[in-house]
């Protein structure tokens, strides 16, 4: 209804936002004069409940129109012309309008579509919840009851160790008692003591037999003084109690690391015997920022133990104690041992092709090599001076590379005169195996000075052949290509126990390495691109021997000489 008529009131037809009033259309034009203020007021359709045409600005009473970015609040014209919003920025309303709208529509239909997203990780969180409740209590439940059962174990030995104390005490209690009743018996004798004294003195020697025979015989039957330092030294014997063994000794020297460590040892000699023994591993990363969690080996029978399943190129430490009925002993002195980088290759020396039998002598498990040069040696070296040769002797191995990572090892005798070991294309060593080679020809020195292939190779092409050249305990690292060489013109190292040679077929390199601390000695590339054998060539008086592996023998497939046998 108007809220001006007189009464009776007419019904309403427009609103003023301003007046905050209702009119009849008569009011309306009364309230509203024209040329007045209050004629620019826009009517509005009546209503009992007036809002603002827009918000206003508190300090100036005006309608906001912008929106301040800076202060992240509304303002109106005055304000925004003011200097405390001068370096401000200011957009307007409809601007900042769209753009939380933007957002808001956004925000509202990523979280609408992602309702059933965010229900499923709910139920996987609450289903997680219940897990780790569930799991909590099994842990408890079986700490609880290892708690228990080892509780029971020391009960167990507490009571073994005390009958074990009883029974000694009682018997050595009643060899005590015994003692004592012979020494007591010897002090009811005293009377004898005189009556002996008193035969003593006699002079009749028939008198004196027949007393003293007699006499002798009593004598007989009670133990002399010996029984009294035997009770002392029995009365100062403690009783004995089991002892656990001594921490073992490991025996490095026949301990090699490769994929498979085979681990031996032995007791100290005066150590108690150990029922069975318990081997300790871990990788050791000095990287991590935690140690890395002991792995065990339980109940080892004998002094040596196979660890498998090993990582490549780690370092691993071990440990061993004993077990006996006193429980366990002391641990061994930690032992660190190093895994190759690659894969080991299992192979063995070929006698079938190409080798010189009368120079060289295989043995029978294909495993060792022995260069005898012998009379004809010394005839070549006799004629030296007149353009005759020495001869090389190669040798390689039953087994082709023609993918992925090899590692193997071999053991070179100090004494030999000149031994090269390495690898090198199948293709070319079967030229070798037809045609005899040199030593003054460089053209068939597999490494001709450089240790990395034929002289004629191009320059970008990689070498057919890759050799390490030792002689007489020295290991010769030249032009500059050794790994732990500074000296560009080349130096020699000491022959370390084992030579470790890793061929890479895809990236067509191969590395050498001390096969005891693999360190790396030398690198270089090698040509690839065919079926890779490794070689060993001889000059003069040598031996040679693969390192023996751990792993029992596996199928092998033999490529030499374009023939395919499997053992």
């Amino acid at each position: 209804m108007c809220q001006f008529c007189k009464p009776p009131q007419l019904e309403a037809t427009k609103g003023c936002t301003e007046c905050k009033s209702s009119f009849c259309n008569e009011c309306f034009k009364l309230c509203h004069p024209w040329g007045t203020q209050k004629a620019q007021h826009e009517p509005t359709p009546p209503t009992l409940t007036f809002r603002p045409k827009g918000l206003m600005c508190p300090e100036h009473k005006e309608e906001v129109t912008h929106y301040c970015k800076t202060c992240q609040r509304l303002v109106c014209q005055l304000c925004r012309i003011r200097r405390a919003h001068a370096s401000h920025k200011v957009t307007p309303v409809l601007s900042a309008y769209q753009a939380l709208r933007e957002k808001l529509t956004k925000s509202l239909a990523y979280i609408l579509s992602s309702q059933d997203t965010v229900q499923l990780q709910i139920a996987e969180l609450e289903e997680m919840v219940k897990h780790t409740e569930v799991n909590g209590s099994q842990a408890k439940e079986e700490v609880s009851q290892l708690i228990r059962g080892l509780c029971t174990v020391l009960e167990e030995k507490q009571a073994a160790l005390l009958q074990a104390i009883q029974e000694s005490q009682q018997e050595r209690l009643a060899s005590l008692h015994h003692q004592v009743q012979e020494h007591r018996a010897m002090l009811e004798n005293s009377g004898m003591v005189g009556y002996t004294q008193e035969v003593l003195k006699e002079t009749d020697h028939p008198c004196f037999v027949q007393a003293a025979k007699q006499l002798h015989s009593r004598y007989r039957s009670v133990r002399g003084p010996q029984g009294v330092s035997g009770c002392g030294a029995c009365s100062l014997m403690p009783v004995s109690l089991p002892a656990a063994p001594e921490a073992p000794v490991i025996d490095t020297q026949r301990t090699y690391a490769y994929d498979q460590i085979f681990l031996c040892w032995r007791l100290p000699q005066h150590s108690p015997p150990a029922w069975h023994f318990t081997v300790e591993y871990r990788k050791s990363d000095t990287k991590a920022k935690a140690l890395k969690l002991w792995q065990r080996c339980e109940e080892v029978r004998g002094t040596s133990a196979l660890v498998e399943y090993l990582d490549m190129d780690s370092v691993y430490v071990l440990r061993v104690k004993g077990c006996n009925k006193a429980g366990f002993g002391e641990y061994s002195e930690d032992i660190y041992l190093h895994t190759p980088p690659a894969p080991v290759l299992n192979f063995f020396l070929d006698n079938r092709w190409g080798f010189n039998r009368e120079r060289l002598a295989i043995s029978k498990d294909q495993r060792a090599v022995r260069s005898m040069p012998g009379l004809p040696m010394l005839f070549a070296a006799e004629r030296l001076m007149t353009s005759c040769h020495l001869s090389i002797d190669l040798l390689i191995g039953d087994v082709a590379i023609t993918q992925g990572r090899s590692y193997w090892a071999c053991c070179v005798d100090p004494s030999s005169y000149l031994v090269k070991v390495g690898v090198g294309l199948e293709s070319k060593l079967q030229e070798w195996f037809q045609v005899p080679q040199d030593v003054v020809s460089p053209r068939y020195d597999p490494d001709s000075g450089h240790d990395s292939g034929a002289e004629d190779a191009t320059v970008d092409a990689p070498p057919p052949y890759a050799f390490l050249t030792i002689g007489m305990g020295k290991i010769l690292l030249s032009h500059g290509s050794a790994l732990t060489s500074r000296d560009p013109s080349g130096c020699t190292i000491p022959l370390p126990p084992r030579i470790g040679i890793c061929l890479d077929y895809k990236r067509s390199k191969v590395t050498f390495y001390d096969a005891v601390s693999f360190r790396g000695l030398w690198e270089c590339g090698v040509d690839c691109s065919g079926p890779v054998c490794p070689a060993f060539c001889f000059i003069g008086g040598g031996a040679l021997q693969l390192q023996e592996l751990v792993a029992s023998k596996q199928e092998r497939k033999v490529t030499i000489g374009g023939l395919s046998k499997l053992d």
